[in-house]
C-alpha cells in the first residue's frame, strides 16, 4: 500500500485560537515527533537506493506528506507499517526501477520538497511539472534552476527563473562542475547532493555567494550521504565533491525534531518553570542541536540525564547579540523571548530568512508591533527593545513558526488571538495538543 502521509490524518483546526496564558511556572516533559530535515532527506536518499529501506519515527506533517506524495508520483513505494508509536507509523520504501516522468507535483509550502524533487525530476523517463501553494511560489529556485541546467537538465520555466516550472527528464542528468550562489538557501546546495550520486558523472558543486546560510543542514546532508555509502569529498568551506554511484538500502531512526523543540524550551525559560525533552541525542546535525548553548546565554540552566535535556528557566531572560547564521531556524522562538528580556537583543545572520514561508522579518516585527512592542528591522536581522506588551491579533502569514512564537508570547500576554493555529501542521501537527499538555502543567506545579 502507498501512503500520503500526513493528509490520512486529521489537521490542526485552521481557525482563531487564543493563546493560553498562564501565571505559574511549567513543569512538563514533552515528547516532539521526528525532525522534518532528516525525515524528508532519508526519504529522498531511500527512493534513490539499491534496495528497500525502512524509516523508524518519521515525522507526519504536511511538509513530509507532500514528500511522501512527489516521491510516490515519481514511481516510489512508499507503504505504511503498523503503527506503534503516538505520532504515527514507521515507512518501508521501495526504489523504482526507473522514475517516472508524466505527472505534476505539488510541493505545497515545503522548501525541501521543491528543492529535493527539482534535481530528482531531471532522472524522470518524461516531463515532471513542479509548482507549489501560491503563498509559496516567492520562495527561491533561480539558482536551482541554472544549476540544473549548467548540468544537463532541461527545464521549461518561462523566462521567470521561478515555480511552477516543468522539468523535461531524459532518464539522466549528465552532472559534472557547477557553481552556484546559495545565499538565499542552503537547500539549493543538499538537494544537488542528495541526487548527485545519480548523476552520470557525479557533481563537483562550488558555492560562490557571499555567505552560506544553515551549515549544519549541508553537514546533515553529507552525513546522511555517508550512511548510504556515498562519500562527499569537501576540499574547501564552499565546494563538494560526490562521487557517481548507488545509495545503499538501509534502514534508519529519525530524531526528534529540536527545532520544534524550541518554542517548548523556551517556555520553560519565559515562565521560571522547567521543561524535559526526551530522545535529545548527544550529537546532532540539527540546528537545533544549538538550543542548549543558546538559552544558556539567555539565562536558562541545561542539564543531560538518560538522553533526556531539560531546560530551566531561572526567572531572567537576558537580553542578548546572537549570530543565527547557522540556525536561523530559531529566531521566531528567540524573537518571542527576546520581548520579555531585561535589555535589547539583536539576531543577525537572518537575512534570508525574508524568503521563508513568508518575509519572517516583517512578520516578527510587524506583530510584536501591533501588541505594542518595540522591534526594527535591520539589514541582515532584528533589534527587540522589550516594552509591555497587550493582547491582539498575531497573525501566522502562513508560516508554522510564526503561529508557535505566537502561542509564546501568549503565555505572559493575555488575549494574544493566532488567526491560523493550523499552520503549525507544517512540521508538527501536534502543536496544540501539546501546547495544551504543557500549559496544563503550570495549573497542577
Amino acid at each position: 500500500m502507498t501512503t500520503t502521509g500526513y493528509s490520512q490524518r486529521q489537521p490542526a483546526s485552521a481557525s482563531m485560537w487564543t493563546a493560553p496564558h498562564i501565571d505559574e511556572p511549567v513543569q512538563a516533559t514533552i515528547a516532539v515527533p521526528g525532525s522534518k530535515s532528516l525525515t524528508n532527506r532519508k526519504l529522498v536518499l531511500a527512493a534513490l537506493a539499491d534496495s528497500p529501506s525502512t524509516l523508524s519515527a518519521p515525522l507526519h506533517s504536511d511538509d513530509s506528506a507532500r514528500m511522501i506524495e512527489a516521491l510516490t508520483a515519481l514511481g516510489v513505494e512508499i507503504e505504511e507499517l503498523p503503527e506503534t508509536g503516538r505520532f504515527g507509523p514507521d515507512l518501508r520504501i521501495t526504489p523504482p526501477a526507473s522514475i517516472r516522468g508524466g505527472v505534476t507535483i505539488d510541493c505545497g509550502q515545503a522548501g525541501t520538497v521543491m528543492r529535493f524533487i527539482a534535481p530528482l525530476a531531471g532522472l524522470a523517463e518524461g516531463d515532471v511539472t513542479i509548482t507549489a501553494h501560491e503563498s509559496a511560489l516567492h520562495r527561491p529556485m533561480g539558482e536551482m534552476i541554472k544549476a540544473l541546467r549548467t548540468i544537463g537538465a532541461d527545464i521549461d520555466d518561462g523566462g521567470n527563473w521561478s515555480l511552477p516550472f516543468t522539468v523535461r527528464g531524459r532518464g539522466h542528468i549528465r552532472g559534472g562542475e557547477v557553481t552556484i550562489d546559495a545565499s538565499a538557501s542552503s537547500q539549493f546546495v543538499s538537494g544537488l547532493l542528495l541526487a548527485a550520486p545519480r548523476f552520470d558523472v557525479g557533481l563537483h558543486l562550488v558555492h560562490s555567494g557571499a555567505r552560506l546560510p544553515s551549515l549544519p543542514h549541508i553537514d546533515m546532508t553529507v552525513e546522511t550521504l555517508a550512511r548510504r555509502g556515498i562519500a562527499v569529498e569537501h576540499p574547501t568551506p564552499n565546494e563538494w565533491v560526490v562521487p557517481a554511484g548507488v545509495p545503499r538500502g538501509r534502514d534508519a531512526s529519525i530524531e526528534p525534531d529540536l527545532s520544534n523543540a524550541a518554542p517548548f524550551l523556551g517556555a520553560a525559560l519565559l515562565t521560571g518553570g522547567s521543561v524535559t525533552i526526551p530522545g535529545w541525542p548527544a550529537t546532532s546535525t540539527q540546528p537545533g542541536a544549538l538550543l542548549p548553548e543558546i538559552l544558556s546565554l539567555l539565562g536558562a540552566r541545561g542539564s543531560r540525564r538518560g538522553g533526556a535535556l531539560t531546560i530551566t528557566g531561572t526567572g531572567r531572560v537576558a537580553g542578548v547579540d546572537l549570530d543565527l547564521s547557522a540556525a536561523s531556524e530559531l529566531t521566531p522562538t528567540l524573537f518571542a523571548l527576546a520581548a520579555f528580556a531585561d535589555a535589547p537583543t539583536t539576531l543577525h545572520g537572518i537575512g534570508h530568512i525574508r524568503g521563508h514561508e513568508t518575509d519572517r522579518i516583517d512578520a516578527l516585527v510587524q506583530n510584536l508591533r501591533a501588541l505594542g512592542g518595540v522591534a526594527d528591522e535591520l539589514p541582515d536581522g532584528i533589534r527587540i527593545t522589550p516594552a509591555p506588551l497587550r493582547g491582539g491579533l498575531w497573525r501566522a502569514h502562513h508560516d508554522h513558526r510564526i503561529a508557535t512564537a505566537g502561542a509564546l508570547i501568549g503565555l505572559r500576554v493575555p488575549g494574544v488571538e493566532i488567526d491560523d493555529i493550523g499552520t503549525t501542521a507544517k512540521t508538527l501537527p501536534e502543536f496544540p495538543e501539546l501546547w495544551s499538555e504543557l500549559v496544563a502543567t503550570a495549573a497542577v506545579s
